[in-house]
Parts: C-alpha cells; sequence; structure tokens
C-alpha cells in the first residue's frame, strides 16, 4: 500500500513522498553520492533519476548471483503467512486508530518488511540451531510477506471503517439534515461487514494483472514507495544491511515498550476518557485548549510527524492556524447574523457547516486538480511510450539504412526482466476471475444495499479497469494516489442517479466503496509487482500472496472495527477520542451530491468557492514555481485536515517533523537509518495499547483517577463548593 496516504483522505505525499526521500537520500549516501533534497522531494524526476544512477552505480543483482531464486511455491511458505498474520493484526489496528482519529496514515511498507525480516530471521535461526532448516530465508519470502501484510491492513482504510461504512450510520447522519431518513441509515454489523469487502475487494486484483509487463517493464514506472521497499529488503539480505536492521529493529522495540507503557500508564487518569486525562491537558494555555489547540501526549501523531514529509507537516499545522486560530474564532462572533445563536456547535446549520464544508472545499479543489494533472500526465507519458515503441519498430535508420539496434540491456534489468516474465498469470485466469466475481457482486451486493441496484454496480465494473488503469499509471509516474478522489466521484455520480427519493446517500457511499476497493487495490497490487520485479520475487506468488492478505483484512479489518465500534460507543461524535471526520465529510458530501447547496449556513456557499478556488491557485503555483521554491509552497489537502477535528494533532505531528529535522543537522545518515524505525515504534505501541483499552472497556474495567485541569477561578469556585459540603 503505498499509502499514506493513500489509501485517504489523505494525500500520497502523506507518507510516500516522506518515505521516499529518506529511503532514496539513504540510499544515494550509501553509493557515495550526496542527497539531493530537490530530487528526493520530486517524485516525477524519480524516474530519470533511477535510470542515471543505474548506469553509473555497481549491480545490485550481481551481489545476489551466488544465491539461487527460489520458485514461486518456494516463496509462499507457512512461517511467512503466519507471520504474515500477526503483523497484519497489529498494523490493523494501528491504521483503524489512524482512520477514526485524524484519518492520516502514514506509510508503513517499511515497518512491515523490516519486522517481517526481524520475525522469520529469528523464526530460522532457531530452525537452524537445532539442525532443522531445511529452506533459508530469502529477500523473495521477505517480499511476499511485506505484500501479504501491506494488502491486508490496506482494507483497515480503504475498508471505509472511518468514512463511507460509517458515514452510513445513524450516528453520523445525526449531525446531518438526513437523519430521520430511514432509507440512508445503515448501522454497521460485524456481518454484512465482512460479507461486502469479501465481494468487492478481491475485483480489483484481477483488474489490471494482464497489464503488469507493459506497466513495470516496457513503460518501465518508477512506483516510488515500492521501489523504496524494495531498495531495503535487498538491503536486509546483504550482510551489512542485516546488521544495521538488527539495529533498526533495537530501536523499534525500545520506543515500542516505551510507547505502550506510556499509553498503559495514561489510561490511569481518564475515568471520564470524554474530559480526562493527558489528551485534555491544556499545554498551550486554556484559551488555546477551547481553540482545540494544544500537545495530547500522543506518540502515534508524534511519530506519524517523523514520516510524513516537513511539509506535509508544516501544512497541517499551517490549517490548523488558519481555521481554529483565525477563522473560526471571527465566524463565531457572526452567531445570530449568520446562522441560529440556538444552534450546537456540531450542528450541521451552524459552525460545523462552516467547519465541514469548507474543509470539503479544500479537499475537491486539490483533489480535482490533482485528477486532471495526473490523467494529463499520463496521457502525455502514454503518448510518449506509443511513439517510442513505433519509432523502434522501424527497418532502417536515417544514418545508414542498416537495421536499429536496441538499446543495451543492463545486467540488472535482463535478469529482473527473466524472472518476472517466468511465472505468467494466464490472461484468461484474470478475466475470468473478473468476470465471475463481478457477476457475484452484481447479484448480491444489493442484497445488502437494496439502494444500490444491480445495473449501478454493472456500470461501476464496466468503468473500474479505465478508472484502475488510470490510478496506477499515475501513481507509478507520482506515487500519487488518488483513489479517495475517485470514491468521491461515485459518491456524486451515483447519489445523483440514485436521487433523494430512493436512497440516494446510502446508495452514493456504497458506490463509493465498491469503487474505491477496484482502483485502490489494482493500484497497490502494481506497486507491489513493481517491488517483486526488483526482488526477483515471482509475478505468480506476489499475486498469490496479495490474495491471502486480501483475504485476511477482511476478516480482521472488520473484527478490529467492531471491537472499536463496541469498546468506544461515540465513534464519530465530534469532540469525542474517536471523532472519525472522514466520515462526516463523507456524508457530507453524498448529502451535496443528493440535495444540493441548501443546506448550507449563510455565506458558508461563498467561502467554499473561494477556498475550493485557492486550492487549486496553490497547487497550480507549485507546479509552475522552481522545485527549490515549490517544497516551501503549503498542500491544501494536508491544510484541509484539521479544518474539521482540530489543531492537536497538528501540534503533535509538528512536534515530530522537528525532532526529526533536529536529528537530520546533527547526524543525517543516522536520522534516516533509524527515524522511521524510531517512528514506528511509537505508532505500534500506542497502537497495540488500543488492544488491552478495549479488552478492559468491555470488561467495564474503568480507570481509578480522573486527572481534569481548571482555570484558577473555575478553581477557586470549586474549592469554596466543596468547602460548604464539609
Amino acid at each position: 500500500m503505498a499509502t499514506a496516504a493513500q489509501h485517504n483522505g489523505a494525500p500520497g505525499p502523506n507518507g510516500a513522498e516522506g518515505v521516499v526521500e529518506m529511503v532514496e537520500a539513504n540510499e544515494l549516501r550509501r553509493r557515495g553520492k550526496p542527497a539531493d533534497d530537490d530530487r528526493a522531494a520530486a517524485p516525477l524526476a524519480a524516474r530519470d533519476g533511477a535510470d542515471d544512477a543505474a548506469a553509473a552505480n555497481p549491480s545490485v543483482e550481481e551481489a545476489f548471483a551466488d544465491r539461487a531464486v527460489p520458485s514461486w511455491r518456494e516463496q509462499l511458505t507457512v512461517r511467512a503467512f503466519v507471520v504474515s498474520f500477526f503483523l497484519a493484526v497489529l498494523f490493523s489496528f494501528i491504521v483503524m486508530k489512524l482512520s477514526l482519529t485524524t484519518g492520516i496514515i502514514p506509510s508503513l511498507n517499511i515497518s512491515a518488511g523490516l519486522l517481517g525480516f526481524f520475525f522469520v530471521r529469528i523464526w530460522t535461526k532457531a530452525i537452524e540451531s537445532v539442525g532443522l532448516l531445511r529452506q533459508p530465508f530469502t529477500r523473495q519470502e521477505n517480499t511476499v510477506i511485506q505484500t501479504c501484510v501491506v494488502a491486508s491492513y490496506g482494507l483497515a482504510f480503504s475498508g471505509g471503517f472511518g468514512s463511507y461504512l460509517l458515514a452510513m450510520s445513524d450516528k453520523i447522519a445525526a449531525t446531518s439534515t438526513e437523519q430521520d431518513n430511514a432509507q440512508n441509515i445503515k448501522n454497521p454489523q460485524l456481518g454484512w461487514i465482512i460479507g461486502f469487502l469479501f465481494l468487492v475487494s478481491f475485483i480489483g486484483l484481477f483488474g489490471l494483472v494482464p497489464l503488469r509487463k507493459i506497466m513495470i517493464v516496457d513503460y518501465k514506472l518508477t512506483y516510488p514507495s515500492g521501489t523504496a521497499t524494495a531498495y531495503l529488503i535487498n538491503g536486509f539480505h546483504t550482510s551489512q544491511g542485516a546488521k544495521l536492521a538488527r539495529k533498526q529493529v533495537k530501536k523499534l522495540a525500545t520506543f515500542f515498550v516505551l510507547s505502550f507503557v506510556w499509553g498503559f500508564f495514561q489510561w490511569f487518569y481518564t475515568a471520564n476518557p470524554d474530559e480526562c486525562g493527558f489528551l485534555y491537558f491544556p499545554s498551550l494555555g486554556l484559551q488555546a485548549f477551547k481553540n482545540r489547540f494544544y500537545f495530547d501526549f500522543s506518540p502515534t501523531y508524534v511519530g506519524a510527524g517523523m514520516i510524513c514529509s516537513h511539509i506535509v507537516n508544516v501544512s497541517i499545522l499551517l490549517g490548523a492556524i488558519l481555521s481554529w486560530g483565525i477563522m473560526w474564532p471571527l465566524i463565531a462572533k457572526k452567531k445570530g447574523i449568520w446562522f441560529s445563536a440556538d444552534l450546537a456547535d456540531s450542528n450541521l446549520h451552524g459552525m460545523q457547516g462552516y467547519r465541514v464544508f469548507i474543509a470539503i472545499a479544500l479537499i475537491l479543489g486539490d483533489g480535482l486538480y490533482n485528477f486532471l494533472k495526473i490523467t494529463i500526465l499520463t496521457l502525455i507519458s502514454l503518448s510518449s511510450e506509443l511513439k517510442k515503441t513505433n519509432a523502434s519498430t522501424l527497418p532502417i535508420s536515417d544514418d545508414d539504412g542498416l537495421a536499429t539496434e536496441a538499446a543495451p540491456v543492463s545486467y540488472d534489468e535482463e535478469r529482473r526482466n527473466e524472472f518476472f516474465v517466468k511465472d505468467q498469470i494466464p490472461w484468461y485466469v484474470a478475466l475470468g476471475g473478473y468476470v465471475v466475481i463481478a457477476a457475484i457482486s452484481i447479484g448480491t451486493v444489493p442484497q445488502i444495499f437494496p439502494q444500490l441496484k444491480w445495473y449501478y454496480i454493472l456500470v461501476a465494473y464496466i468503468f473500474a479497469p479505465v478508472l484502475a488503469f488510470c490510478n496506477a499509471y499515475g501513481s507509478g509516474l507520482t506515487d500519487w494516489s488518488l483513489v479517495t478522489a475517485y470514491g468521491k466521484l461515485a459518491i456524486f455520480a451515483f447519489g445523483a442517479w440514485a436521487g433523494a427519493s430512493h436512497g440516494g446517500v446510502l446508495a452514493g457511499l456504497a458506490a463509493c466503496g465498491v469503487m474505491m476497493n477496484i482502483v485502490g487495490t489494482a493500484s497497490d497490487l502494481m506497486g507491489d509487482f513493481k517491488t517483486g520485479y526488483l526482488t526477483l520475487a515471482s509475478p505468480r506468488a506476489m499475486f498469490i500472496s496479495q490474495v491471502i492478505g486480501t483475504a485476511m483484512g477482511c476478516v480482521i479489518s472488520p473484527c478490529v472495527f467492531w471491537l472499536f465500534y463496541k469498546a468506544f460507543g461515540n465513534l464519530g461524535v465530534d469532540g469525542s477520542e474517536y471523532p472519525a471526520p472522514n466520515a462526516t465529510i463523507f456524508r457530507s458530501i453524498a448529502i451535496l451530491g443528493v440535495d444540493g447547496f441548501s443546506s448550507l449556513p449563510k455565506n458558508c456557499l461563498t467561502l467554499c468557492y473561494v477556498f475550493f478556488a485557492a486550492a487549486i491557485a496553490v497547487n497550480l503555483i507549485r507546479d509552475l514555481v522552481p522545485k527549490k521554491v515549490s517544497r516551501f509552497i503549503p498542500i491544501p489537502m494536508a491544510m484541509a485536515i484539521p479544518f474539521y477535528i482540530g489543531a492537536y494533532f497538528a501540534v503533535d505531528m509538528f512536534i515530530g517533523t522537528v525532532i526529526l529535522f533536529v536529528w537530520q543537522r546533527l547526524d543525517r545518515a543516522k536520522a534516516d537509518a533509524f527515524g522511521p524505525a524510531v517512528a514506528s515504534g511509537m505508532i505500534c505501541g500506542d497502537g497495540l495499547w488500543v488492544l488491552p483499552q478495549s479488552v478492559l472497556a468491555l470488561a467495564k474495567v474503568n480507570p481509578p483517577i480522573c486527572m481534569k485541569f481548571l482555570s484558577r477561578g473555575v478553581n477557586d469556585k470549586v474549592d469554596a463548593f466543596l468547602q460548604t459540603l464539609s
């Protein structure tokens, strides 16, 4: 999963660019070249840079020439899938927590590859010590583990638990104008969620399989996240890389334990989880706290800030300052003029309307711009590739009338091409799988969502491969997945088709789920094929691993969500521990698509137009100015995220980016090598603490202490009141 965002309400740069920056810089330094920040920050340049580097640097495959490449069956081991299962559970908790809090999902591919390497290496060492080891641990098996884990935990995001699925519930509907419309409400139930995911999550795996050679071998698409992961896996399986991996795991384990213990310590002070504890520490003052500006001591967000690129974290903080520091206090003064003074802050006809719909305007403006940009880049690149193909077929050259010679192929490329085309996945298997799964889905999904007619799904499946190709090609060029943009497009298209009187809101949200799963899984699979291409993993083994990982995710992710849903009954409630901002945003988009703009408070539409245009203008400026300037210009999509939920996580992530920035200035090599491990440990430890916390909540075991913070005046009144009781 090329993430972050990717998978998000979060744009590609949320995690992918940050990881690629670190990995590319570290790789260049390892090869004896200076790290070029402009190059690392520009994924579009990665393809040319990679070609130049390949020509000037020693062969990667020559280092592994003395090691036999196992067959595709040997790459699919029992130990690989056992380790994958436990890692999938761990990462599903992490991604689920992030989906239900901020919606920002940093790239965890590196953590999955690193932990997979570590646990299987322990396994093989233990078996080897008693003389029972039959098959050594290879980089191909490591790639299979990484693919399986990413495919599984990816469903914790693309499954819509923090977005379109939760948006169907009555709790989210209660904040909108559709709360009394029963046909637009479907509350989560474990059974239908698992069934729905099994119906829609596999079809995307078959959509683009026949094009894998064209996109990986012929067009040589970069897939920066997939390439970065392959670099790491190749490095792990060298003697020097193995030593570094052990050190990285030690760092990860240290901060994992510290983060887990810190979560356990904090729990004791949260007798009322909506008011008590370090989460509500007014670290920047009480007035700032009222405007949701505070540091909440969350290792998850600090770690996410260390993984995400600096410009993403700064953009989020700027968005928080613009919204909660300036705009919302000014709009609040218009209470009684622009909107009724009797409305609660959580009502979409009041303050909440400005927060939600202006954020939507920024997200849609950014998404539309990047959708058009990637589409144009895709068309230009495709046209260029076709011209090259046609030119290479000319029988004679203009110079001497002799047949043209093919460009020389490097040893690495020749060897990778050989193994990539060795284990074919027949086209009829891919086409047949797509047709069969589509037929089953068309017949059964309307049983789950009667508002989503069978012919809606048929139309979606007809157009989905084209959209999946566009997304996979654009992601290969830029590392920017537009899966949520296609999901929002489906909300508008199918919601308007169904109409307000026929459950258009629910139909749009369900269609969003169908489209996001097809487009997202197809793009993720192609990125994993790139990783496998660079590690000589069999495409057939990669495909099977992806299928098994997806099957795991269809069960693990709903069960993890159900644990959250039962343990924390206020999912999606504004101001709660798990506000699920994307759920409210997705439902609001569905209402806009069906009902229009009639529900917006006064002047909200005008402000939406302004911010929609501003998002397009800022993106245009970012692309027109030189790279050394554009890397300081904020990203509108990242700025939009705190508009709705507040600035607290922006403060946490900014502290994370400051820690990494200072570390890089003091020792860039160590920061690049151990920064992701430290960040992953913080995220994993805090994320895993959710499991015992949920069990304690289900068992009705409450923390013994409530730690609250009061102003001096309120504290004096409380003391005076307590004296009257004594």
